[in-house]
């Protein structure tokens, strides 16, 4: 009974594979569009920021720096903020803030970037389901029409690569898409980490 019910399943062929496949292609599309746009707007004057952090640093000038950090908002900026706000903690209660606040915004640089990976690792296997599904089809297709079938089977075969074919043409840019986030989040936290060193420099220095 089991083994009939799949059978039938299977005969349905690999075309509701592919209108499964247009829709998480507009999904993962969606997510690139809407990451590029956050990534756009949060990194913008991160450099600037990072080189008047500096030279605000080397001139102790507490009040520049707390200006440049409100005027941001780039996730440096914030981290920052959040340990300027907090010197009278001291060094290790500053450390422990700003790291709090690093955990934050790496949480939102990297929200909604795990569709990202499953896609890029699972499309290329549904793309191949939705393929097997229509070799099996083909090949059921060559016992009915019998004399007429290497042609069926051929036809059939050709339109069931289609799908492994969309599978790959998500899971490639989705792939791409995703490594390129974790490179900018990687440069992200290691401009915040430098950045927050130079405060906690200050604040070791800085007379109580």
């Amino acid at each position: 009974m089991l083994s009939a019910v799949i059978k039938q399943m299977a005969l349905l062929g690999g075309e509701w594979v592919l209108y499964l496949l247009l829709a998480l292609s507009l999904w993962c599309a969606a997510v690139i569009f809407e990451r590029a746009l956050y990534f756009y707007s949060r990194t913008r004057g991160a450099v600037l920021l990072s080189g008047q952090i500096t030279q605000a640093f080397a001139k102790n000038d507490l009040k520049k720096m707390k200006q440049l950090v409100n005027q941001s908002t780039c996730p440096e900026a914030f981290i920052l903020k959040a340990g300027l706000e907090h010197l009278n903690l001291g060094p290790e209660g500053m450390e422990q803030v700003m790291e709090s606040q690093r955990i934050h915004e790496k949480m939102g640089l990297e929200k909604n970037l795990l569709i990202l990976g499953t896609l890029g690792n699972n499309a290329p296997f549904i793309g191949l389901f939705g393929t097997v599904l229509g070799i099996i089809r083909a090949f059921n297709d060559l016992a009915v029409t019998g004399t007429s079938g290497p042609t069926v089977v051929m036809s059939g075969v050709s339109e069931a690569l289609v799908a492994t074919a969309v599978g790959l043409l998500i899971a490639i840019p989705a792939v791409a898409s995703f490594n390129y986030f974790q490179g900018q989040i990687k440069r992200i936290m290691a401009n915040a980490d430098r950045l927050s060193r130079l405060i906690l420099v200050y604040s070791k220095k800085r007379k109580p």
